[in-house]
């Protein structure tokens, strides 16, 4: 509490600094010109130079910006200590009047000081750097109604007390789903990546064995949350640190609507993720969308949170690479959706950074990788967003007087998984790969390569016999 007052001092010591300065640019720049106004903030006038419009602007904007921040921290001085309140007196599980009718010892009265969330003690008291991170979701998730914030976070804790959701990481969840429903690599700030493909479900065996039943769609269930607390378990809920998840879900040959079973498990999935993981999904983005799916949206769409919808992000099956590219790194997007990445890759890791080329309308552009010395193996990815494109790869050595070697060459490709190659160098020389973009829109490539020192083949070739 003594930290909240501090911080309540500092913004009231801030805005009175800005109020001094503008009074002292008033009387610099001199009232009796009538080069100000004044405006009404925190019920006092602040007078503001008027010398040109966007200053103007730009303060009213400032003083807005002060007053959400405040407001904000109000609410959270407020929902801290109802927190506070509720652990202490123990009503934040149950009814305050029956908790106050039931004598708690010693040990039962630590035990609920001790109670925390997603790994972060909840008493504010205790002074944890994450505990305000973890109350600002739900108060974000609310709107900063305090109120609200209070029941959501309570019905939360109730439904993983009565769902035993703390001992669901453990559990043996074995659907055949491991290839389907999975954490794969980073987003661009270090979150998690979680992703779901509903196109699992068209094997009709399978959706009968996992959705047939209601005790196996409780399974299934249990296991979209499992993934979702093996997510938690990898943000760090610090300043500067990933404290959300991105998911992706790939609807690619999913069921139709007509399917009962899926509509219903995914609606509920749906909604026990928006009630009990508030603000935990960053970026909600669904791939390879039918259009049944936007039909659908559409007609719901009003009926959704303005904020919630800012959230999800669709993308058709032709944007599908460069949508996951603005969220996504290169070296941690699957080769599958246009990225670098291989499963099991023995070549590249992700922290080998690719580099990036843009090719122009109407024009060709090469990559080179020059090789000074001989007796070593060249291996290089690249992947083209959107695709279309022809591509050329051959080893042009610095003699004037050898070979070039054409390593490959496709015709156009319009879509698909990026391109690995390698060529062992027996003499200096470089790999240049050309790419040829005849449409009237530009391409970007993502490339990388790498040296290994190799045994020329017919050595390898002389010992195996």
């Amino acid at each position: 509490m003594i930290e909240s007052s501090y911080q309540q001092q500092l913004m009231e010591e801030k805005i009175e600094k800005r109020h001094q300065d503008n009074e002292d640019r008033m009387i610099k720049k001199g009232q009796e010109e009538g080069n100000g106004k004044k405006v009404t903030f925190q019920d006092q006038e602040i007078y503001i130079e008027n010398l040109d419009q966007p200053a103007v602007q730009e303060n009213e904007e400032t003083a807005a910006s002060i007053e959400l921040e405040m407001r904000k921290q109000k609410a959270l001085n407020k929902f801290r200590s109802m927190v506070e309140g509720a652990i202490i007196d123990n009503y934040l599980l149950e009814n305050p009047k029956k908790s106050f009718l039931r004598r708690e010892s010693e040990r039962e009265k630590q035990q609920q000081r001790e109670i925390s969330l997603w790994g972060v003690p909840l008493l504010p008291s205790k002074g944890h750097a994450s505990t305000d991170l973890v109350l600002l979701k739900f108060l974000t998730a609310t709107d900063f109604k305090v109120n609200e914030a209070f029941k959501m976070l309570r019905n939360a804790l109730k439904w993983r007390n009565e769902c035993r959701i703390d001992a669901i990481p453990e559990e043996n969840l074995h659907l055949g789903l491991e290839k389907f429903v999975y954490i794969n690599s980073v987003g661009k700030q270090g979150q998690p990546v979680y992703y779901i493909l509903y196109g699992a479900f068209k094997d009709k065996e399978l959706y009968r064995k996992v959705l047939g039943t209601e005790e196996n769609r409780e399974k299934f269930l249990r296991l979209r949350i499992q993934l979702m607390e093996k997510s938690i378990e990898q943000l760090s809920f610090k300043a500067g640190g990933a404290d959300s998840i991105l998911q992706i879900t790939d609807l690619k040959h999913s069921p139709g609507p007509e399917r009962e079973e899926f509509r219903s498990v995914h609606k509920r999935a749906s909604t026990l993720i928006q009630a009990n993981y508030p603000e935990l999904i960053q970026k909600h983005i669904l791939i390879n969308v039918p259009f049944w799916y936007y039909t659908s949206r559409f007609l719901t769409s009003r009926l959704k949170h303005q904020r919630g919808k800012k959230k999800v992000v669709l993308a058709r099956p032709s944007k599908v690479t460069k949508t996951l590219l603005k969220h996504i790194s290169p070296e941690n997007l699957p080769v599958k959706y246009g990225g670098l990445k291989r499963e099991n890759d023995i070549e590249f890791f992700p922290e080998d950074k690719a580099s990036e080329l843009i090719v122009k309308p109407n024009s060709a552009s090469c990559i080179q990788i020059p090789v000074i010395e001989a007796g070593v193996t060249i291996v290089w990815d690249f992947t083209v967003v959107g695709w279309e494109v022809t591509c050329k790869q051959q080893f042009i050595p610095d003699d004037e007087g050898s070979y070039e070697v054409l390593l490959r060459k496709d015709k156009e490709k319009k879509m698909g998984d990026s391109v690995r190659n390698s060529f062992y160098i027996s003499e200096p020389g470089k790999i240049v790969i050309t790419i040829d973009n005849a449409t009237l829109k530009k391409k970007r490539v993502y490339y990388r390569s790498k040296a290994k020192p190799t045994a020329p083949p017919y050595i390898i070739f002389k010992k195996q016999l």
